[in-house]
C-alpha cells in the first residue's frame, strides 16, 4: 500500500509539472511580447528582402506583410471561437 501511495504521488508531480510547462508554453503563445517580436522580426527581414531585390520604398513596402501578421493575430481568435463552436465538440 506504502510503495502505491508513493507511486501516485510521483505520477501526480509528473503531471503537475507537465501542466506547468503546457501554461507556460500557452503564456508565451499568447503574449504580447511574442506578437511585437515577431512584429519587429517580421518587419526586417521584409525591409532586407525588398531592398535586395530592388523594391523602391522598401521599408513602407516592408509593411504590408508586417500589417497583414498583425491583422491575423487579431481574427484568429474569432476564428478559433468559431472552430470550436463548429468542428471541435
Amino acid at each position: 500500500m506504502e510503495s502505491q501511495i508513493k507511486q501516485i504521488q510521483e505520477d501526480l508531480e509528473i503531471i503537475k509539472n507537465r501542466n506547468k510547462k503546457v501554461e507556460q508554453n500557452k503564456a508565451w503563445e499568447t503574449s504580447f511580447f511574442r506578437k511585437i517580436s515577431i512584429i519587429v522580426i517580421t518587419y526586417i527581414v521584409a525591409s532586407l528582402v525588398m531592398y535586395f531585390i530592388g523594391v523602391p520604398n522598401f521599408l513602407l513596402n516592408a509593411l504590408i506583410p508586417t500589417i497583414g501578421f498583425f491583422l491575423s493575430t487579431l481574427s484568429f481568435s474569432f476564428l478559433k471561437n468559431w472552430w470550436i463552436e463548429k468542428f471541435a465538440k
